[in-house]
């Protein structure tokens, strides 16, 4: 029978006779869990008090008297929890002491390939493949650039006539614009106006005649 003294009290372990070191060793472990377990359950509850009495609506004088003595109730359950668990460590440590109460667990066996086998795909995958894809790869970006780069022959030579072509429109319609403002010159010199029943000669200066006859 292993027991846990606190302060005036003794807590028993039940733990079996035939029980190993090992289950012992365990116990107490488990045992010091739950204890520190229901000490920040503890400070919990403390730290709630305290911030009901220093609430800014300060409680009545009977509920600040009930909230100090459970204060002092769990103040004391703290302090008493501290002890077990003091207790419970020293419990630990000489359980831990007994031959067999700790054993070394081997690691787990690894069924798999070796490390040094799954290093070379990643290092041939580094230093092969990936400069080859590379290399590939500023192989079609260069032919794409080679193929869109250069202009057909026959959209030049479209292009060109095309040209011409509005180049000699622009020509005549400047034609065009030099007749129609001569016209209107004439018209507006003689005082005459184009009108019905027979055409009347207007006379034309011989450099204004040649000049629409460019």
């Amino acid at each position: 029978m292993v027991s846990i003294q606190t302060g005036t009290e003794v807590i028993p372990l039940q733990i079996p006779a035939d029980a190993s070191a090992e289950a012992v060793y365990k116990g107490l472990l488990a045992q010091r869990r739950e204890l520190r377990s229901q000490l920040e359950r503890l400070q919990d509850e403390r730290g709630d008090i305290m911030r009901d009495l220093r609430s800014e609506q300060r409680p009545g004088p009977a509920e600040s008297a009930s909230l100090e003595a459970r204060l002092k109730e769990v103040d004391a359950r703290i302090s008493a929890v501290d002890a077990q668990i003091a207790q419970s460590d020293l419990a630990v440590a000489k359980a831990a002491a007994v031959p067999g109460a700790v054993v070394d667990r081997p690691p787990p066996r690894r069924d798999g390939p070796p490390e040094e086998i799954l290093m070379i795909p990643i290092v041939f995958t580094i230093f092969v493949l990936a400069p080859i894809a590379v290399a590939y790869a500023r192989r079609i970006w260069k032919r794409g650039a080679t193929v869109i780069a250069p202009v057909p022959k026959e959209v030049t030579e479209r292009l060109d006539v095309m040209g011409q072509a509005v180049e000699s429109i622009a020509i005549e319609v400047e034609r065009i614009g030099e007749g129609q403002r001569f016209l209107t010159r004439v018209m507006s010199e003689t005082g005459k106006s184009l009108g019905a029943g027979a055409a009347q000669p207007i006379p034309v200066a011989q450099g204004e005649r040649l000049g629409v006859e460019r």
